[in-house]
C-alpha cells in the first residue's frame, strides 16, 4: 500500500523492484493498477471507496508493505490496511522512500487522520516530492 500521490512516478516503480527483489517467492500486488481502481470506483458509488480492498484484496494477502509519507507519517487508508493484516496475524513490513524494508511497528503516533491524509495526497507539491 502507498499513498496516491505516489501512484504513477518513478519512485513507485523503483520501490516495486527493490519489494520483488527482496521478496522473491511473493507476487507483488500493486493497488495502483485498472482492476483496483475499477473496484474502488465500484465500491465508492455504494458508500465507501476503501471497503473494496478490505472485503475483496487485502483477505487475500500473504503479507503486506506499505509506504509512509517522507516524515514517516502514514495516511489513513494506508495505515488501515496495514492494520487489517496485522489484525489477521500477516507479516507486515514498511518501506522508507529509500528503499529500506523493515517490519512495520504499530504506533499510532504515526497514523494520520483522513482530513491531513487528504491534504497531503491531494497537494501538487507533495507529488513533486516523490519525482525522481
Amino acid at each position: 500500500g502507498h499513498p496516491i500521490n505516489c501512484y504513477d512516478v518513478p519512485l513507485e516503480i523503483e520501490l516495486i523492484k527493490i519489494i520483488e527483489r527482496e521478496f522473491p517467492t511473493i507476487q507483488v500486488e500493486n493497488p495502483n493498477r485498472p482492476h483496483h481502481q475499477a473496484g474502488y470506483q465500484r465500491y465508492s458509488r455504494q458508500g465507501r471507496g476503501m471497503d473494496y480492498f478490505f472485503q475483496e484484496v487485502l483477505p487475500s494477502m500473504a503479507a503486506g508493505i506499505f509506504l509512509p509519507f517522507e516524515d514517516g507519517m502514514f495516511g489513513a487508508g494506508v495505515w488501515g490496511e496495514a492494520e487489517f493484516l496485522h489484525q489477521q496475524a500477516k507479516p507486515i513490513y514498511e518501506i522508507s522512500v529509500e528503499g529500506i524494508i523493515r517490519s512495520m511497528v504499530f504506533d499510532l503516533t504515526r497514523k494520520l487522520p483522513v482530513e491531513e491524509t487528504r491534504a497531503r495526497v491531494y497537494d501538487k507539491d507533495r507529488k513533486n516530492k516523490f519525482l525522481r
